[in-house]
């Protein structure tokens, strides 16, 4: 039996950019967020070392600097006019959740506290600068905190693991979402005037990824199959600083607060490469320098990693330290006290003795559902899908380009998730529901029937792996054609395995072995649109970079990718699904496109 909902504003997921639309939307409109997981327990919370915005505090700073660091860093792929609202509004912003009562670090005088983060600088790239508002390592951990406490004093609804599997759209217009209760796995119709998807990454199509095992990318996947563009897929961000092996990740706080990285020869190698910012260059750069000293034979022992030493006597010997100043054990202790913990618990290192091995890990989708700066979702390169919107990380405003700042991560989920809280508040007040459609939980009743009636060959936990190897070996850090052939036609012979499927659980009772089949098939329609997307874009910038094609190619592609999916086909060997691909323009104003030097 299916189970009917009604509310103005329906918020898919609970994180950061959720919790801002869902606090801003009931200010005058009746909202429900609808979540995979318990608020609290969102990704966001994982956002370790700090929220940029130019307050000024620690030393001079400037919104249009800002502006400029996220353009430059984005590698001028980043839409401009998007860029600017970002900059802008994220000193509002950071206010705002300060009154809220975010408990931010404090300088002796009361203020905020900043500290340096890679990729942004003072005067238009002179020198990094102090940006990035802290609570400690725990940032991301606060904003989620402070906002879930003000949505419950504002009498958000909540629906707390609910598995939104489809996006009710019909005639352009979105009438809602389709979720499955974790629970009983009973079918639920959430009926809307307005649907924001909030619902983070994807990063489970890699192997070594800093994202949780929840983030499978479903309502993105629900959106490309109904037929609506993906932006800019090709551009996914691997963070030079993972846990070696294990992809968990250690914050580029720790290289604000003067950690670097060492290589066999214990020589500081980003002054070779990038002798401004070295350490604190842009996260693409830091992980292309670390596979470079691999290559060359400098990793550690010959192996494919490289430290991260936040040793003090190591930060004092090469003055790394915020403002040339030596540093203390207790200053990091006190200053980095979840990343030193995380090195103590899933590597047995004390950072404070030992260097920590370090690698890059898949962490951040730069693509997504593309959307205006209201939060709009667009239907094609001018369009919108009327009462639809989406923010954070599964949305393309596009302020990241093809390479995310850090911190800017959290600026953007306050930022636009804000935006498009009151856009959607707007939009409900004249609005009326449009009618569901009668077969709107059909498509999901179908698959899932499918996935618990499986009796087939194949499982989804070796197929799940094969993807991630896949994707990790021929999609990662550096690219090229050949191997990002090997990975279409890869996902496709995956795809034709998944239509095989063995489910041993066929309980409705938390049946997390048919949710988890389910995830895997959305992974499998985002990694071809990641690998497909990649493969088309014959240049490097910033986080594509091409073996093949070494050079940015701004004549022919600086623009972003639009990618539909067509209908299905089958054939004697794969299940396929034509890609169509387009071009949309870049946003360019104030910053023309110049060589990305630091």
């Amino acid at each position: 039996m299916t189970k009917h909902h009604q509310f103005d504003a329906i918020i898919v997921g609970g994180g950061g950019a959720g919790l801002e639309a869902a606090l801003h939307a009931s200010k005058s409109a009746n909202v429900a967020v609808v979540t995979k997981l318990y608020p609290t327990r969102s990704h966001t919370g994982t956002a370790q070392g700090g929220i940029a915005a130019a307050l000024g505090n620690m030393e001079p700073d400037s919104w249009e600097w800002h502006m400029y660091d996220t353009v430059k860093g984005g590698d001028y792929l980043v839409d401009q006019d998007a860029a600017e609202i970002l900059a802008r509004d994220a000193i509002d912003a950071i206010i705002e959740l300060e009154h809220m009562g975010l408990p931010f670090d404090r300088t002796p005088d009361g203020k905020i506290e900043q500290r340096r983060f890679g990729g942004h600088t003072a005067n238009f790239g002179e020198k990094a600068v102090m940006r990035a508002c802290k609570a400690a390592d725990r940032t991301g951990h606060m904003i989620l905190q402070t906002l879930y406490q003000q949505c419950i004093k504002n009498k958000v609804n909540f629906f707390n693991e609910y598995f939104v599997t489809d996006i009710i759209v019909e005639d352009n217009v979105c009438r809602g979402v389709v979720a499955i209760n974790v629970a009983d796995s009973e079918v639920h119709l959430f009926h809307a005037k307005a649907v924001l998807i909030a619902s983070g990454g994807f990063g489970k199509m890699f192997k070594v990824t800093s994202n949780a095992h929840t983030l499978t990318g479903d309502p993105v996947a629900a959106y490309y199959r109904r037929g609506l563009p993906l932006e800019d897929m090709e551009f996914f961000q691997f963070h030079p600083t993972g846990i070696y092996k294990l992809g968990i990740l250690l914050s580029e706080a720790a290289r604000g607060e003067g950690a670097i990285f060492i290589n066999d020869k214990g020589e500081r190698f980003m002054e070779r490469y990038m002798p401004t910012l070295k350490d604190l260059a842009p996260r693409d750069i830091c992980s292309r320098c670390i596979y470079e000293e691999v290559r060359a034979g400098r990793g550690i022992g010959g192996k494919d990693y490289v430290y991260m030493d936040f040793r003090p006597g190591t930060i004092n010997k090469f003055k790394s330290g915020p403002g040339g100043r030596d540093v203390t054990r207790e200053h990091l202790e006190k200053a980095l006290p979840d990343i030193l913990e995380f090195a103590r618990v899933y590597m047995g290192i004390d950072p404070m003795k030992d260097p920590v091995p370090i690698q890059p890990t898949a962490h951040y989708a730069m693509g997504g559902i593309p959307t205006d700066a209201d939060g709009r979702a667009l239907a094609d390169n001018t369009n919108v899908v009327t009462g639809l919107y989406a923010a954070g990380e599964c949305a393309c405003v596009s302020v990241h380009g093809a390479n995310r700042l850090g911190t800017n991560s959290l600026v953007d989920l306050v930022v636009f998730g804000r935006r498009g809280g009151k856009a959607m508040a707007d939009f409900c007040k004249p609005a009326g529901f449009a009618p569901l459609p009668i077969t709107a939980a059909a498509d999901t009743i179908a698959e899932f029937d499918r996935i618990r009636a499986g009796r087939g060959s194949e499982r989804a936990a070796a197929i799940r792996a094969d993807l991630q190897n896949m994707m990790t070996n021929y999609v990662g850090v550096f690219r090229n054609g050949p191997d990002m052939q090997k990975a279409v036609e890869g996902v496709r012979e995956l795809k034709a395995r998944f239509k095989n499927i063995k489910t041993d659980d066929t309980g409705k009772i938390f049946n997390t072995d048919v949710l988890e089949t389910f995830e895997l098939g959305c992974l499998l329609d985002l990694a071809e649109v990641t690998a497909a997307a990649a493969l088309r874009r014959t240049e490097t910038r910033g986080g594509h970079a091409r073996e093949d094609f070494q050079e940015r190619d701004d004549a022919n592609w600086l623009n972003h990718s639009m990618a539909y999916r067509a209908d299905d086909k089958r054939d004697a060997a794969v299940t396929r699904c034509d890609i169509r691909f387009e071009n949309k323009p870049v946003t360019i104003t104030k910053f023309q496109p110049k060589e990305r030097k630091y």
